[in-house]
């Protein structure tokens, strides 16, 4: 029987999918193939080559936010052709970066008599490159003047252990001594004893956490500024602090109003944080901004000529899209601080929640429970009667759906082995009842497993002897 071209086109899309040719061989993966498929065939079968991936709701080892409202989502998707770093093709794009800019400086207490300058990266290991470029870059020309010989010894950057893996790739990529100060268990954060005794004339600069990504701890940035401003009266080679504020650059302001971290201390010059942490955007945003224009030296700031114009430029990564930049705005815009507060602090009582919850098990030693940033950590107590490890556990907890990691914490620590569950905005109080209850019976199973096991083991051993 003859078809026509629309006969041929209609056969086409109401056959069925897997009865389609397309859905008989594998898909390619190393070699395009030579022939197209149809749109709505190729939809199907890449959405199922991920599924067998977690839940990402159910994912407690990101920080990364994996939910937003679906006008939001809307937006994004209307706005993922805009090259954010073209700014002479989309001014309003722009406009919109700068005034994300000036709200976080507000939120960070940036002062109206500084110069204050920011911009939008891919992310916070972006912003922590260019935070560590700026120090350097700085280091640099203070020591030029003061006749320091540059070349003689390699510049160092004085962090805690607890670092996360970024500023290491930064020490590595711009040939800078990484200088760690050891966490201990008396300091599962930035030792104020000890951290001077690092710096030297060749110091870049001093990193303080807020929010270590190993037990969500906040490094101590006021003790920290403290030391540094007594240390900077008895020498001419200055040393600053940068803040690592990843993850709680957006949620202590909100929760911890009263915390004294960021740019109210004198020494603090510039503070990075994630907007797709607790600012609540999709992956990847992230911010950077310096105090002042001084600490920002001129050779990192580029005018680009670009498609007729012209436009400075600070960011390491260049086109990119918009859609997650334009999000946070609709994240701004829509919850402002009440808005954000309130998530916040309902993140925070689920952590509470779920840290007394663990606790009252009694086989876990809480090592965070919650009341900073929200992440709940512990390890198992020494003292109890169990044959299994938080590895196991972890296993037991994924048959359930719910990702749930176990890691040795940094050296000199690297002995003690924690979970660590983070707590999103989309992880609520329900959910928490949930992964409470799931994990009980996974503790149970794990039990009974054991105790299986020995009865069985008794029973051969009773054959045998006898």
């Amino acid at each position: 029987m003859l078809y026509g071209k629309e006969d041929r086109e209609e056969a086409e899309y109401l056959e069925p999918i897997f009865g389609s040719e397309s859905a008989e061989v594998d898909l390619p993966k190393y070699k395009l193939n030579k022939e197209s498929i149809e749109p709505r065939v190729a939809y199907q079968l890449v959405q199922d080559e991920m599924l067998d991936e977690g839940n990402a709701r159910l994912n407690l080892a990101t920080f990364c936010q994996t939910y937003m409202e679906p006008e939001a989502v809307k937006l994004m998707s209307q706005t993922l052709e805009k090259n954010a770093i073209d700014k002479s093709e989309y001014p309003r794009t722009t406009e919109i970066e700068n005034r994300c800019v000036n709200m976080i400086a507000d939120l960070w207490h940036a002062s109206s008599q500084e110069k204050f300058m920011g911009t939008s990266t891919i992310g916070s290991s972006e912003a922590c490159m260019l935070g560590g470029m700026a120090m350097k870059f700085s280091w640099r020309k203070r020591a030029e003047k003061l006749g320091l010989d540059i070349q003689a010894k390699k510049p160092n950057l004085v962090i805690s252990s607890g670092y996360q893996v970024c500023w290491e790739k930064f020490c590595v990529y711009w040939d800078i001594e990484m200088r760690e100060v050891p966490m201990d268990k008396d300091h599962m954060s930035i030792n104020l004893d000890t951290v001077m005794d690092y710096v030297d004339e060749y110091t870049i600069g001093i990193v303080g956490i807020l929010g270590i990504t190993y037990t969500g701890r906040y490094d101590n940035i006021k003790g920290l500024n403290d030391l540094v401003e007594e240390y900077n009266k008895k020498t001419d080679y200055k040393v600053y602090i940068h803040v690592d504020a990843a993850s709680g650059g957006f949620y202590a302001p909100f929760i911890e109003p009263d915390l004294v971290w960021d740019f109210q201390l004198n020494n603090v010059i510039s503070i990075n944080a994630s907007g797709h942490k607790y600012g609540l955007v999709y992956p990847g945003v992230g911010w950077v901004l310096w105090r002042d224009q001084q600490y920002l030296p001129e050779e990192l700031i580029f005018k680009v000529s670009y498609l007729g114009g012209e436009m400075p430029t600070m960011a390491i990564n260049f086109s990119h899209s918009a859609a997650q930049l334009i999000g946070q705005y609709y994240n701004f815009v829509r919850y402002g601080f009440d808005g954000y507060q309130a998530i916040h602090q309902r993140t925070h009582d689920v952590a509470v929640y779920l840290a007394q919850a663990i606790e009252e098990t009694g086989l876990f030693e809480i090592i965070n429970d919650g009341s900073q940033l929200p992440l709940v950590c512990y390890k198992l107590k020494e003292e109890t009667d169990h044959e299994w490890t938080l590895y196991d556990l972890s296993d037991r907890l994924l048959m359930k759906g719910w990702q749930v990691p176990a890691y040795p914490l940094p050296k000199d620590l690297d002995q003690l082995v924690i979970q660590r569950l983070v707590v999103r905005a989309d992880f609520g109080m329900n959910m928490a009842y949930d992964y409470v209850q799931d994990m009980q019976q996974a503790i149970d199973d794990l039990n009974k497993a054991h105790l299986v096991y020995h009865k069985r083991k008794e029973v051969k051993t009773y054959g045998f002897t006898h």
